[in-house]
């Protein structure tokens, strides 16, 4: 496999609307538009916590057609009165094909588009995530600058992003040999507990948290 580093953090939510609101209350900053995912029928929100990493605010973009296929971030499976939550985490690659080369559960590798972002990115045929979103979607941006760059500052930077699962050495096992160990911080949960995500960012408020057990 191939070496890694974090590239995004991915919050869902039954509408944009919804999760920005949510991120916003959190952070006390405001979010920057995204666009949309027309292969997908989805759109994002973004905000940028460093020079190459952001975060994701992604729901259904209801004035988008239906894809005719499982959305990605497991966004079909979210009741319109689910609460936002953080779901996931997204690592980049310079060679998507060897980082993902052996391991199944990453999905397919497909091409995807934003406006003028290009990227590859690997996606589970049923749309859900690899290990409940404890290990990485893979992305290998086509691009000259990273898109964090494009993002207005907001006094924002991730501090640590903390994992929590139950088979987390299994996790362990994955994550070193794409030497993204250092990226997050693994927590052994009791068999048959929920796996989630905290993230800990630095504002101009202070420091805040995203994320925990789902209710």
């Amino acid at each position: 496999m191939r070496a890694c580093q974090l590239d995004h953090i991915a919050v869902t939510a039954p509408s944009l609307d919804v999760g920005v609101t949510w991120v916003e209350a959190a952070l006390g900053v405001q979010l920057q538009a995204g666009g949309e995912h027309p292969q997908m029928g989805t759109h994002n929100a973004l905000l940028r916590l460093g020079d190459s990493l952001y975060l994701e605010v992604i729901a259904v973009d209801p004035a988008a057609p239906a894809p005719g296929r499982p959305r990605w971030f497991g966004l079909d499976r979210i009741a319109s009165d689910a609460s936002p939550r953080l779901a996931a985490w997204v690592a980049r690659t310079d060679d998507i094909r060897a980082a993902a080369a052996g391991a199944e559960f990453f999905g397919q590798i497909e091409p995807m588009s934003r406006a003028e972002l290009n990227l590859l990115i690997t996606i589970r045929p049923d749309g859900s995530f690899p290990a409940d979103g404890l290990a990485p979607t893979l992305i290998e941006w086509q691009t000259e600058q990273h898109p964090a760059a494009l993002l207005e500052d907001r006094g924002c930077a991730l501090v640590r992003l903390d994992c929590f699962h139950p088979d987390s050495g299994r996790i362990l096992r994955m994550l070193e040999s794409l030497d993204l160990e250092e990226a997050v911080i693994l927590h052994p949960l009791p068999p048959g507990e929920r796996p989630y995500l905290v993230a800990q960012i630095k504002t101009p408020g202070g420091l805040s948290r995203l994320g925990g057990p789902q209710r």
